[in-house]
């Protein structure tokens, strides 16, 4: 440690290193070759606690609809959560669109290129204005994430206990004169593929030299070991109401899980329990939910899935109305026609229970399936 931050000569070896080990291994992804500030902004924002390789294909139809900050400025948010549904956590997604909107109102359709002025924006705090800027610009500024945090601290020692101020310091005394956003680059991909949070790659990394870990012999991180919470049990309903070739759904409002998303009728029971809810009481969760007495109701598939700290299981049903003329669904509630629910953006576990409703109703040949 003390030879990185006093040693200008360790510094300028390890920056050589590191920099011959970019030029073989860096990864080659999308928003590397294209790197205008519009580009980098968005693959930031998805590379948010999501993994390089999840994100390309996202990152790809996303620009294919949205070119520019001035075309997402435009763009209804339905349009952009739509593009967005799969990656998880939307307010990301939010954030962006409200910041693309900010730029175009306070900015003349031109992205800031001040560190200030970034920090502004929705979404954006001190690493992501840093990312873009060094990534897009190649300016000089050190950037703290995940990967980088956890490789500093094993530079400096399996003992230290720095916090973020002193990383950011160490991290800019570490900045070359040019080339940063190769640099920055270069030391998240070594932390991505080689200084691994768990069984570090140590004899392939190029900053072995330099690492106080490595020559202590104590490479294994305590970062991200403190327990977790244990996960809460809970259970819900799902129900694909449906009337012909309509289903009935409504948006998620602010505040609730999945902000601006729709989502099939859903009830979350007071207690988690082992087995499925009778028929006789989900026709009484429909009724109490969406004012819709229902008429059929069978059981469609149980999705077990996470949100946050509860482990859900989640019995799903298909229903429909036990009079179509008296089907007026109420508490934000309302018929979508199957052809609208393509266009919509669903929570996952909607989407998965639209093709499994879709694949059941083709199956029974039932009239307006195709519509």
């Amino acid at each position: 440690m003390a030879d990185l931050l006093e040693e200008s000569r360790a510094r300028t070896a390890m920056r050589r290193s590191l920099r011959r080990w970019y030029d073989r291994h860096g990864r080659d992804l999308p928003w590397r070759r294209n790197r205008s500030l519009y580009r980098v902004w968005v693959s930031e924002i998805m590379l948010q606690q999501t993994q390089a390789a999840t994100v390309i294909p996202y990152y790809r139809r996303f620009l294919d609809a949205f070119p520019s900050v001035r075309a997402l400025a435009r763009a209804p948010e339905q349009e952009v959560l739509r593009l967005w549904e799969g990656l998880g956590y939307y307010r990301r997604a939010r954030n962006l669109h409200r910041a693309a909107r900010q730029v175009a109102e306070a900015f003349g359709g031109r992205i800031p290129r001040d560190v200030e002025q970034l920090q502004q924006l929705a979404g954006i705090g001190r690493y992501t204005a840093h990312a873009i800027l060094s990534f897009a610009l190649d300016r000089r500024l050190p950037i703290l994430e995940a990967n980088t945090r956890r490789l500093y601290r094993r530079l400096s020692g399996p003992a230290s206990e720095w916090g973020d101020r002193e990383l950011w310091a160490f991290a800019e005394r570490l900045l070359p004169r040019d080339r940063v956003a190769d640099w920055n680059n270069a030391l998240i991909d070594v932390g991505s593929l080689v200084c691994t949070p768990k069984a570090p790659r140590c004899w392939e990394c190029p900053l072995q030299r330099w690492c106080a870990a490595f020559a202590s012999g104590e490479t294994e991180t305590t970062e991200g070991r403190e327990e977790r919470p244990t996960a809460t049990p809970l259970q819900a309903v799902a129900v694909v109401l449906e009337d012909g070739g309509r289903w009935a759904l409504r948006q998620c409002g602010e505040g609730e899980w999945w902000t601006g998303l729709w989502d099939f009728v859903r009830v979350h029971l007071e207690m988690a329990r082992d087995e499925p809810p009778t028929r006789t009481e989900v026709r009484a969760l429909v009724q109490r939910e969406t004012g819709i007495e229902v008429g059929i109701c069978e059981p469609l598939s149980v999705i077990r899935h996470s949100v946050t700290r509860y482990r859900i299981r989640l019995d799903c049903f298909r229903a429909s109305p036990a009079d179509s003329r008296r089907a007026q669904p109420k508490n934000g509630y309302r018929w979508c026609e199957r052809s609208e629910v393509e266009t919509l953006p669903l929570t996952a576990t909607a989407r998965k229970l639209a093709r499994l409703a879709m694949r059941r109703c083709l199956r029974e040949g039932h009239a307006g399936c195709r519509s």
